[in-house]
């Protein structure tokens, strides 16, 4: 193993999700709960990349502490019933770490249990541990709990991490913790995000493929 432990994002990461249903999501709240308001996907992504989706919430649409449990009940009803596809070739990936005696874990914006359940519905290895939503805000990422707290509980050093993610949050937990981290870029063609991931990461990986192979190397 290249290293012990595999700290996985979910969304657009593992899985195929912001383009078929959570940006899908979001515009059909905004069209019953603020209507005349919109968010193009290019815009989605880019508000999620910085500075997050909840300050995008705050400062593009107005949203307060009301609204977001609204929106956050809106999101939970509309995903319980959308799957979303892992992409090809990252379960081969778990498969070899975990064969290896290695870790897989999970650090999140998506909840625990959506996590859990498109990890099954896709055929993935279980998670040794999963950190999403369901955290105090306090402990969310781009907080670096969820990453002390693998650390603490599997009694790891910094060095034997690899966070995988394709937005900034991520980034920025892993640089506060001193994780290696491995930006990826297939869920998307935004060049504002893959110039900054490039410039400011180690590693940036476009496909699937790229990423098995560094993992791979001695």
């Amino acid at each position: 193993m290249r290293y012990k432990c595999l700290v996985f994002d979910h969304d657009d990461t593992v899985v195929n999700s912001t383009a078929t249903i959570h940006w899908p999501c979001f515009v059909e709240y905004l069209a019953l709960r603020r209507p005349g308001m919109s968010c193009s996907l290019e815009k989605y992504f880019l508000r999620n990349f910085e500075p997050g989706f909840i300050p995008m919430c705050r400062e593009d649409y107005g949203m307060d502490d009301e609204d977001l449990k609204d929106e956050t009940l809106f999101w939970q009803t509309y995903v319980r019933d959308h799957i979303p596809v892992a992409y090809p070739g990252v379960r081969e990936i778990m498969e070899r770490q975990k064969a290896a005696g290695g870790l897989v874990c999970v650090v999140s914006h998506s909840f625990d249990f959506n996590i859990c359940r498109d990890y099954r519905e896709n055929g993935l290895p279980e998670p040794d541990a999963v950190f999403g939503w369901e955290q105090p805000l306090d402990r969310r990422k781009p907080s670096p709990w969820p990453l002390e707290e693998i650390m603490r509980r599997f009694d790891l050093r910094p060095e034997e991490l690899l966070m995988i993610d394709d937005l900034k949050p991520g980034y920025d937990m892993a640089r506060a913790c001193g994780v290696d981290f491995a930006a990826v870029g297939w869920s998307n063609d935004i060049p504002q995000i893959e110039r900054f991931m490039r410039g400011s990461c180690r590693w940036y990986f476009k496909t699937v493929p790229e990423l098995a192979a560094f993992l791979e190397e001695e």
